[in-house]
């Protein structure tokens, strides 16, 4: 067995090797796909999924925001869609809201700017 490995598992990648921009995307497609989660968009009725909770979309999305906003610049290609997932979980979000918040004051709107 080779070191990093784990035995009938694929080898194990030392987190130092992991290139920043890599580290960087894989944490945004995270925070999309349990943002996607806690607004119940896996599910045919969100709101009636058993995951679905607005208090922690608006955390997940909110920091989601932060960071894509924060590494915008060295996300190249992966910005466009990175962005555009964000701005797809803040319109359900919106849509999702027995009270949706004003323009600029919904989650991650303080990074990104209004979304309608």
């Amino acid at each position: 067995m080779v070191q990093g490995e784990i035995e009938g598992e694929l080898p194990v990648r030392e987190l130092a090797e992991i290139p920043a921009i890599e580290v960087i995307s894989r944490a945004a497609v995270m925070l999309l796909s349990s943002g996607a989660e806690k607004l119940g968009l896996s599910s045919s009725e969100p709101q009636n999924s058993p995951h679905f909770d607005l208090d922690e979309a608006r955390r997940i999305i909110t920091a989601l925001a932060g960071l894509i906003t924060a590494s915008a610049e060295y996300l190249g290609p992966h910005a466009g869609p990175l962005r555009d997932g964000l701005q797809a979980l803040q319109r359900a979000f919106r849509e999702s809201s027995a009270y949706p918040d004003e323009p600029g004051h919904g989650p991650g709107e303080k990074y990104t700017g209004p979304v309608h």
